[in-house]
Formats: structure tokens, sequence, C-alpha cells
């Protein structure tokens, strides 16, 4: 047998692409040609292959070797195709019994002697392949993970001599499937970057407003800024959203691990089920937020995805940085387009934004007199474009707490990020029960069949959108808080209270003065 099939897998963003790896032995002059648009870790492949056949104790073949990844115009990229390369190289050269790796999807790197390592992206593509006849034949070290997708069939090996042993014999002794075991991680409440999970609301010193403004943007998936001094626990109370955000589903859990999958910093185990909270520096461009490079990967609002962005001082950011934010705001994903392959991303992401009402931090405290002009005010706040701030639905402005004991007392009268998430939680249930996803991803005709206004409520809403010179997606941003205020006081209809108190939130104070 001269001529050899292997089926494999690559990702086109986190989706799962098919690749059939051909090889083909003819005679000529010993050698190895590789083709199918392989990036150059495919194409330095061909070194570990022969290293890892040979000192797997098989031979390797002294002909012309040629190889293709097909379909040839889908680009390569990785190590995952070293393992499905080795064995067709054994197969087409008679080691291996015909037909026995038929069913299978083989992927993995590997070592110089044969080791199979871990790759990046086995969740989507194991879960691509939940309830297909094929299975899929990976590294021991990416099992843990490829099993988190329930109803694939699973088979691991470690090396590559073992998978030949396996192979030889399979007609005799079967491959033995893994089955999914205590795969059941509990929901910590606290974030995946940047935080603790042991960070709790019952920390917050004061903030009253701020704690219910969290509260609602938990409740509803909606965006939130925060404007005040230094001190006033901005980052704070952003770094415990997470701790009261209604627990992820199965999906969310899925989609959220198989982004974090195929990026540099890979799945971890321990973070299923837990909402990320991601916080990048100031300095970060905006292919950094976004997503990019010549073989595209997720952007900090990819890995966000049903989690928390938290962007901390937020007029530092470029203006240009923060204004690519607002395509994926609307629309819940991020398309990257290069010369050679275009990748689309989720981005899902609760934005949490904060600022210093100047640059020196201290206009309108009350205790400490601000050095700031008010050109140099303004200046400062332009920092963030009006649309930009448009796309965010509660606006808030902290003021420093005071209390004669000083923070070491008065905590005890807070809640606990437990007793508010159950709150928070019955409310995203009525959201769903009601229109199938939360509030915030209402759009234009849901939100007028599910809003639900009193007539008074609709004169009040009439009122304050001519008064504030509201946008219409402002209005729509407004109903939308407004309709997560009254599910959190579960209540059917949208009443003139709700709806007043969504209007504290639209603008603030700080910020009047643009």
């Amino acid at each position: 047998m001269s001529y050899a099939t292997v089926r494999s897998s690559t990702l086109a963003g986190v989706n799962a692409l098919p690749v059939t790896v051909e090889v083909h032995t003819a005679g000529g002059l010993p050698g190895l040609s590789l083709v199918g648009l392989p990036q150059s870790s495919v194409r330095e492949s061909k070194e570990r292959v022969r290293a890892a056949i040979e000192n797997s104790g098989y031979t390797w073949p002294q002909r012309k070797v040629i190889i293709n990844l097909a379909p040839a115009d889908l680009p390569k990229h990785g190590g995952r195709f070293d393992f499905p390369i080795a064995l067709g190289i054994l197969l087409a050269t008679g080691q291996l019994p015909e037909g026995c790796v038929s069913d299978l999807v083989v992927l993995g790197e590997l070592g110089l002697n044969g080791e199979l390592r871990l790759i990046s992206g086995i969740l989507p593509t194991s879960h691509a392949f939940a309830g297909s006849p094929l299975s899929l034949y990976i590294p021991c070290v990416n099992a843990a993970e490829a099993l988190r997708s329930s109803g694939t069939s699973v088979f691991a090996v470690g090396y590559l001599r073992d998978a030949c042993d396996q192979l030889k014999q399979r007609k005799r002794a079967p491959l033995q499937r893994l089955q999914a075991v205590a795969m059941d991680t509990p929901i910590a409440q606290g974030c995946t970057n940047g935080g603790s999970q042991s960070a709790d609301m019952r920390d917050v010193f004061g903030q009253f407003k701020a704690r219910r403004a969290l509260e609602i943007t938990a409740a509803g998936s909606h965006n939130l800024l925060m404007v005040g001094p230094p001190g006033t626990g901005k980052s704070m109370l952003a770094s415990r959203l997470p701790s009261i955000q209604p627990a992820m589903s199965e999906v969310e859990s899925m989609e959220s691990a198989s982004i974090a999958s195929i990026s540099h910093r890979g799945f971890r185990d321990g973070g299923w089920g837990v909402r990320p909270f991601r916080a990048p520096h100031h300095t970060a461009s905006g292919v950094a937020l976004v997503g990019g490079g010549s073989n595209p990967m997720p952007g900090e609002i990819s890995l966000a995805h049903h989690g928390v962005l938290f962007l901390d001082e937020l007029p530092e950011f470029s203006r240009s940085v923060l204004d690519v934010l607002r395509e994926p705001m609307e629309t819940g994903e991020i398309t990257v387009s290069r010369a050679a392959r275009q990748a689309t991303f989720p981005s899902r992401f609760q934005l949490v934004a904060a600022m210093n009402p100047c640059p020196c931090g201290y206009h309108d405290d009350p205790a400490i007199a601000c050095r700031c002009g008010a050109e140099q005010i303004v200046r400062y706040q332009s920092r963030v474009s009006g649309p930009f701030l448009d796309r965010i639905d509660l606006h808030i402005q902290l003021q420093r707490e005071t209390h004669k004991d000083g923070a070491l007392q008065g905590v005890e009268l807070n809640e606990a990020s437990e007793t508010i998430r159950m709150r928070v939680e019955q409310a995203r249930a009525a959201q769903i029960r009601r229109q199938g996803v939360g509030n915030a991803f209402l759009d234009a005709a849901a939100l007028r069949e599910h809003s639900h206004l009193s007539s008074e409520s609709k004169a009040l809403f009439s009122k304050a959108s001519a008064s504030m010179n509201l946008s219409l997606r402002a209005q729509h941003r407004l109903l939308r808080v407004a309709r997560t205020i009254a599910d959190l006081e579960k209540s059917p209809m949208v009443g003139k209270a709700h709806l007043a108190e969504c209007l504290c939130y639209r603008r603030a104070p700080a910020l009047d003065e643009l």
C-alpha cells in the first residue's frame, strides 16, 4: 500500500473544520514534501515526525513521501497534525493495518521520543464532533478537556508506540473509550482573572447606590460606568460583580471555555463554570482588546465572553482603542479580517468602567480641593467619546464615604454576595421564562413587546426623553434597565418608580459638563 488517509481537524476561530491528511509514497530520492497551506509550525513537523517514528521502533521510508493536508485552500497551523501525519506514513508503508483509523479523528503533537504532547483548541474540536459516529484519538494530557463536551467519544494515548500497538490489535482488543468521571466543578464565586474567589460584597463599606447599581447590572447583563475620586471603591465593586452574577449555564460554560482553549493561556479545568473577569491595562492596544494577529486569536473582549470586562482609568485608554469596542458591544461578536483569512469570535461581555472625574481625581470632592481648571476637566473627560458613553446603560457617581470609626466598622449592615445573587438569579430566571434572553439583549421589537409600561410610566418616559435629548439607542437602553428593575421587584409592569430609578443612573453628574 502506497497511499493512506487519516482524518484530522483544524480551527478557524472557535470553529473546528475537518482536514484530511493524505500520504503517498513514491519512487525517487528519499525525501518528504508537505503541501496544503501548512504554516511554519506545521512544516517543521517533518523533523518531529521522523524522530518520533524512529524512536518508537518503526522504520522511516527510504522513498519519496508526499503529504497533502486537504482542503488545500485552508491554512493549517500548530503541532496538532504531527500524530495524524505519523500514522498516515505508517499506514502508507504497511507498518499499520489498513482501515485501523477509519472511524477516528486524530490530533496531537509529537515529541522527538514519540510522546504525545498537549495541544490547544481540543474543547471546541470535541464539541464539534459531539453526537458524531467519529471518535477523537488524542493525547492523554488533553483527555479531561475533551470530556467536558458530553456526547463525544474520546480515546487517548500517551506515546506513538502505544498508539501503534493499540491500532495493530484493534480487531481483537477494541480501544478503551474514556468516560467523563467527576466532571462537575462547583461554581466558584469569583473570577478567572484578576480577582479572588473570596471577594464578597459584604466587604464594601457604604456605597449603597453603587451596590444597587451593581445588582441591576448583574440582573440584566447591563454595562456600568462608575465615576468618583480615588479610594471610593470603584475597583473593589467591579471585582465583586462576578460574585453576584447568576451561575453559568452549560452552554455558556462551553462557549467561554472554548475561547479559553484556543487562547494562549489555554483551558483550565478549575475555571469551568466560573464567569471570566478580564481587566486589561490602559496601555492595551486595539488588537489586544478585540483580537487579531496573522493567525487571528481572541482578544480581551472574547476572553470576557459571558463575563466581565473591567476598564479601570477609562480616559487613560486611547480613544481609538475604546471606539473599536462600540460594534461588539452592540452585536456580541467581533470579526477579525486579515489578508489570508477571517475569523469571528463571540464577545458578549458586560462592560464595567471606572474613571476619575478629573486629572487630579478630586473634582467635587467635599474633603480635598481639586487642582484642575475647568478646561483641563473638560479635556480629560472628552477623551471618552459620546457614542461610546451612549452604549453604557448605567452611569453612577461615587462620593467618598465618611465614618467616625473608619472602614473597620459599619460593614455588618451590608448584604453578602450570596443574598444579592439569589435576587439576581430570580430576576434573570423571570427574563429567560418571558423572552429567552437577558434584558440587555432585547431587540427593539422584543423590547416593545415585553416592556409593559404603565400610563404614568409612558408619560414620564416621553418627558424624560425630550428633556434629556436621548437618542433612540439611549431610550432603548433606558427601557431595558427599567425592565430589569421591575424584574428585581417581581413586577409584571414597568411602573413610574422603576423608570424614575433608572433615570437616576442614566448620566453621571460629573459628565454633564461635557
